[in-house]
């Protein structure tokens, strides 16, 4: 019975519930008041005289309006955050002092006299009446509507059919509880959905305040990237953590889950529209093929590895010189069934062992992606960083081509256009060997492909400033930068590496490919909304009190302030995928780059750093001279 009459109570009209809240707290500070005198005076009898009744009438004439101008009366009871007791202890300490100076001025006028013990006992009572009353009956409401304390209060942007159905979801199996809907439709304010208020996003900042908000989730699987980042940047800066549902494409149970509520991920953002994969170029590449890929337990090659299983190959050698990581992608890829894996620990600058490997599983497609490629690290140790990114490089084409490899895919970086440290050049390198054997194939006539596949940086991979970014939030900061004004070209791990694959069906030999990376993004920019999906604010000079001040360490050793995919925007040739240009040029069948790489590699049996660094870019500078280089 109590229960439903708690819910009957809660159920009212939200003007009938402020008008009971205003009664009680009247009733309440007047009995404040009379307690107070009787504690004072030991004598416990009603007010008796036509003063005594105006002294305890003036408590609520003078705290009501206060406590009406402090906004004790907008919040809703069952979602009063505990913050708000600060704000009922502003409301009973002012209320009092103004009672305090309203009976000064009446003793003046010859009203009577009130002991000084009476106001403090006037604020400690209203407090605990004032302030406990309200946490009393958010616990009732509470329990009668079996929903727990601890419940996380959020939102849900988008009052939609799925919407309704993520608010349903909720109510049933979730440690979190709805407070309002958010909607940019003005039809829908100030409407129910699903028993829930549906608010205009202008009243975000006060709903977050006023119900201690922790969460928002976007729940609107049509949104677009741009109105994603629009409501990003919305609420970005509130403190509260953005989650929101997977496409409906990805929906395809029919009914929204709690566990689909994820992180947003801060590609989302990036404003890029990703094209829906060719099928067919996938299926030419992979189906019933042997594939090789290098490097298969890095950040590239493990993604690649994870597509190439869905489409059936006849089998997928990993090639991973680091065990642990070799480890962790062949159990993970051992789940899909009916695949057959072949796990060869190894490194790509032993011969034998990838000449050994080739041969004996009758590779027919190899995707070279072992490469040292963390910039700094590689400019600090130029020796190792040319043996494995340019030596690696040739052994494998060198291998690939002797064993009857029928399509060799290199994965190459925008670093390697007009290159200014040692990893960006070591990729251009690894792009002319790759040009230099595909002439060699095409003269052969054996129809074997070898193509480079060149793109930016991939979010989230290892060494990327991504995952960077995200220990330094959580750990409280600060985020570092080199630049504010640096800028990089992003995409996903999962689109880079279906553009790779689809990219090598394209190959006609000798081709460097260019993936459509959209607009590059600034690294400040970048880090400010990893920041802000985290429920956290920016700490700058217009907020000194922000969570996390984003902190200028300055350019490193061999780092551009932006990177380039073309040297040449005008000469790249459309394929018919929108997302994937060809390079035009090469190097020539009569260029002398095998001379090259026998004095790069004496320079490194000498360990000759200066030299190896010579040769590097000198090599670069006279292909780049020619005009014999791709854009």
């Amino acid at each position: 019975m109590l229960n439903k009459a708690i819910l009957h109570i809660r159920d009212i009209p939200r003007l009938w519930k402020r008008i009971l809240m205003i009664a009680f707290d009247s009733v309440a500070l007047s009995t404040a008041l009379w307690a107070s005198f009787s504690l004072r005076y030991g004598e416990w009898t009603p007010p008796t005289t036509l003063d005594q009744l105006a002294i305890v009438l003036t408590a609520p004439i003078v705290a009501i309006p206060i406590f009406i101008r402090l906004g004790l009366y907008r919040a809703v009871i069952r979602y009063l955050p505990e913050r708000a007791l600060w704000t009922v202890l502003q409301g009973v300490t002012l209320a009092t002092v103004c009672w305090v100076v309203v009976i000064f001025l009446s003793e003046i006028a010859g009203r009577g006299v009130v002991p000084r013990a009476v106001p403090l006992l006037y604020w400690a009572l209203s407090l605990i009446v004032i302030g406990g009353s309200r946490f009393l009956v958010k616990r009732l409401l509470w329990a009668a509507a079996g929903t727990r304390l601890s419940d996380t209060p959020i939102l849900i942007y988008g009052a939609g059919h799925a919407g309704a159905q993520l608010a349903t979801a909720i109510r049933r199996d979730s440690a979190r509880h709805v407070v309002a809907f958010i909607d940019d439709n003005p039809a829908l304010h100030g409407r129910d959905v699903a028993a829930i208020r549906v608010h205009s996003p202008a009243e975000i900042p006060n709903l977050i305040s006023q119900y201690g908000i922790q969460e928002i989730v976007l729940s609107i699987p049509s949104l677009t990237s741009s109105r994603r980042k629009e409501i990003v940047a919305l609420v970005g800066g509130l403190g509260v953590r953005i989650r929101t549902l997977p496409p409906i494409s990805d929906l395809i149970s029919g009914r929204y889950l709690i566990s689909q509520i994820r992180e947003i991920d801060i590609d989302e953002l990036l404003g890029r529209s990703s094209v829906p994969a060719d099928r067919t170029l996938l299926r030419e590449m992979i189906e019933g093929k042997i594939i090789m890929v290098t490097g298969a337990g890095g950040s590239i090659g493990s993604e690649l590895c994870r597509l190439i299983v869905e489409w059936a190959p006849q089998r997928l050698v990993l090639f991973e010189a680091n065990e642990f990581a070799l480890y962790q992608i062949e159990r993970e890829l051992a789940a899909v069934k009916d695949r057959s894996l072949v796990p060869v620990l190894g490194s790509v600058i032993d011969d034998s062992n990838v000449r050994h490997t080739i041969a004996s599983h009758q590779v027919e497609v190899v995707f070279h992606a072992a490469a040292h490629k963390h910039v700094p690290l590689v400019e600090a140790n130029v020796i190792e960083g040319i043996r494995n990114n340019v030596f690696g490089t040739r052994i494998v084409v060198d291998a690939a081509y002797d064993l009857g490899v029928q399509s060799f895919v290199l994965i190459s970086s925008d670093k390697a256009v007009r290159p200014t440290n040692v990893m960006g050049a070591t990729k251009r390198w690894a792009e002319l060997i790759v040009q230099k054997k595909a002439i060699d194939a095409g003269s052969g006539g054996g129809g074997q492909r070898f193509c480079a596949v060149r793109f930016g940086n991939v979010l989230g991979s290892n060494g990327s400033v991504v995952p960077l970014f995200k220990e330094q939030i959580a750990h409280g900061g600060p985020v570092t930068l080199t630049d504010r004004h640096m800028t990089r070209y992003f995409m996903s791990i999962h689109e880079a590496s279906e553009l790779i694959i689809q990219a090598g069906s394209l190959s006609e030999g000798g081709d460097v490919f260019l993936l459509d990376m959209g607009e590059p993004v600034a690294i400040t920019n970048l880090a400010e909304n990893m920041i802000r999906l985290a429920g956290l604010t920016v700490r700058d000079e217009h907020n000194p009190d922000g969570d996390i001040q984003i902190v200028v360490t300055g350019k490193r050793p061999g780092e551009k302030m932006y990177e380039e995919l073309f040297y040449d925007d005008a000469t790249a040739r459309k394929t018919k995928h929108p997302k994937i240009l060809r390079a035009t040029g090469d190097i020539g069948s009569g260029h002398p780059l095998n001379e090259a790489l026998d004095d790069l590699y004496s320079s490194l049996l000498q360990r000759d750093e200066a030299r190896a660094r010579a040769i590097l870019f000198s090599q670069i500078r006279d292909v780049e001279s020619k005009g014999s280089d791709v854009p």
